[in-house]
């Protein structure tokens, strides 16, 4: 009976995974042989306005650029204090929680909190807005990443350290965070892919623009609400270069992700 079960089961999780990975496949299939029809040389030397991609990816990764600046540190910093200062405290515990519950906040809630805070008392949405927003996204999962990669350093690494005479600070920075470098790092990135793809903050904080613009103060390009925007457009050269867009954004996030996962992969060889 048990030999009976468990081949059911292996056959429902086998049926399962080709299904889902069907989806996955029928998805992208779509996406390259959409994208490719409306991809050119021209789309990376032309702005939105003469129907090119320029100014959205300059866009996309300045706005995630700054929300890293702000994120990592931030996340980098609570990340060490729940690990190394916490010591299992109902503080530490709360910060935990809360940052949990952050990671699996809708992004459009977020995009509603920092469109209350940072949007409508300015009268308008901003880059410096959008940056926020994202960065909100970015600081529970740089947390959670630094504070699960502590943890898995040997507790032998601090004892030894202390016994040479070094610092608290001196053992964390020199040889904790050392040896804990690449997983932080690999979590960094997988942070980084997520805030990049996201939509939904920034159609309530920083919106888009058709133009190549630096200026932070005011409607800001992005890629991926410039493709919402083109999607719905009545035109098909419009549609077309939206699944164009589609195709490199996807790129820009798997080859970031995979980045991730080679620099794991090398670190448990």
């Amino acid at each position: 009976m048990r030999l009976v079960v468990n081949k059911i089961v292996l056959a429902l999780s086998i049926l399962s995974a080709v299904v889902g990975l069907s989806f996955l496949g029928w998805i992208l299939v779509t996406l390259v042989v959409k994208g490719m029809t409306a991809m050119s040389a021209s789309l990376f030397i032309h702005d939105l306005v003469d129907n090119g991609l320029r100014n959205l990816i300059v866009g996309q990764f300045v706005l995630a650029g700054l929300a890293s600046l702000v994120g990592i540190p931030l996340g980098m910093v609570a990340g060490i204090y729940l690990r190394e200062y916490g010591n299992g405290s109902r503080y530490a515990e709360f910060i935990r929680d809360l940052s949990d519950i952050m990671m699996s906040a809708p992004s459009i809630v977020i995009g509603a909190f920092v469109y209350a805070v940072a949007v409508k008392p300015f009268d308008g949405p901003s880059g410096f807005a959008g940056a926020f927003a994202l960065a909100i996204m970015m600081i529970p999962i740089v947390i959670n990443t630094t504070d699960s990669m502590l943890s898995l350093v040997p507790k032998e690494l601090r004892e030894a350290g202390i016994a040479l005479g070094a610092s608290k600070y001196k053992v964390i920075f020199d040889i904790v965070i050392r040896a804990a470098k690449v997983g932080i790092m690999t979590g960094i990135l997988l942070s980084f892919a997520r805030i990049i793809g996201e939509t939904a903050p920034l159609l309530f904080t920083s919106e888009t623009s058709n133009y190549f613009t630096l200026d932070l103060t005011s409607s800001f390009s992005s890629m991926t609400v410039s493709i919402y925007n083109l999607a719905n457009e009545p035109e098909e050269s419009a549609r077309d270069l939206a699944w164009a867009a589609s195709l490199v954004l996807t790129a820009l996030v798997l080859i970031i992700n995979l980045t991730g996962r080679y620099l794991t992969r090398n670190k448990h060889k």
